[in-house]
């Protein structure tokens, strides 16, 4: 069965070319140009990934991203004709898996977007890796999944990947530039903030202080390490 992409812009022009891009690569496209018609749609079709512009004729794609993701980890990648990297960061920040800045390539979309799919496709697996667990912290690499107390939290596909290069190497420091090895799939730039806006939303997460961490701790000009002991009474 074709996975299903949704496309919320309101450049018809832009749509109209990237559905038939998409729809020759193997996909089912669904097209929307406002922020209403793209969140009623999201909501209908379940798709498997979301293209959403930052700006629409009724809306801002930063609040839909925001709802998208209150209730979904469904892969989103943002577009925006506006290369500030406030918007980028932004985007990130709220949950977004990857960013394309305006004008761009189909084939370098395709990518993208087969990359943030790739790592939210975990099927079953009879080998399946035991849970990572941290005290009240358990990472479920089979399911996906992250929970605290019982509790599950929300990340992106590409956050929960971050999560557990960390959380599989306890105790040792971690660059930005190894983190990018580990994590392969989504091109980075190696000097901008990515790396540390992902980190800051898995803090936002997994963290009971984000401002004053344990779990997820930074070695100043070095990375981050995560921390086998972090609750009391936690073992690694």
């Amino acid at each position: 069965m074709a996975q299903t992409v949704l496309i919320i812009d309101d450049d018809t022009r832009l749509t109209a070319m990237l559905a038939g891009y998409l729809s020759d690569a193997g996909y089912t496209v669904h097209r929307e140009a406002t922020a209403t018609a793209g969140l009623a749609a999201a909501d209908r079709t379940a798709p498997d990934a979301v293209i959403l512009d930052i700006m629409l004729p009724d809306g801002d794609g930063f609040d839909i991203c925001r709802r998208i993701r209150a209730s979904s980890d469904v892969p989103i990648v943002m577009l925006t004709a506006r290369g500030d990297e406030t918007d980028r960061i932004v985007g990130l920040e709220i949950g977004a898996d990857d960013y394309l800045p305006k004008p761009f390539s189909p084939r370098e979309l395709l990518a993208r977007l087969r990359a943030v799919m790739r790592r939210r496709q975990a099927g079953p697996d009879s080998a399946a890796p035991a849970p990572l667990r941290f005290g009240r912290l358990e990472i479920d690499r089979a399911a996906r999944t992250v929970r605290v107390d019982g509790q599950e939290r929300v990340l992106t596909s590409h956050q929960f990947d971050l999560l557990v290069a960390l959380a599989q190497r306890p105790g040792r420091v971690l660059t930005r530039e190894h983190l990018m090895d580990l994590v392969r799939g989504v091109e980075f730039d190696a000097f901008d903030r990515s790396i540390d806006v992902h980190i800051s939303r898995i803090r936002q997460a997994v963290e009971t202080d984000p401002k004053h961490p344990r779990r997820i701790i930074t070695v100043r000009g070095a990375g981050y390490v995560f921390a086998g002991l972090q609750d009391e009474g936690d073992q690694a």
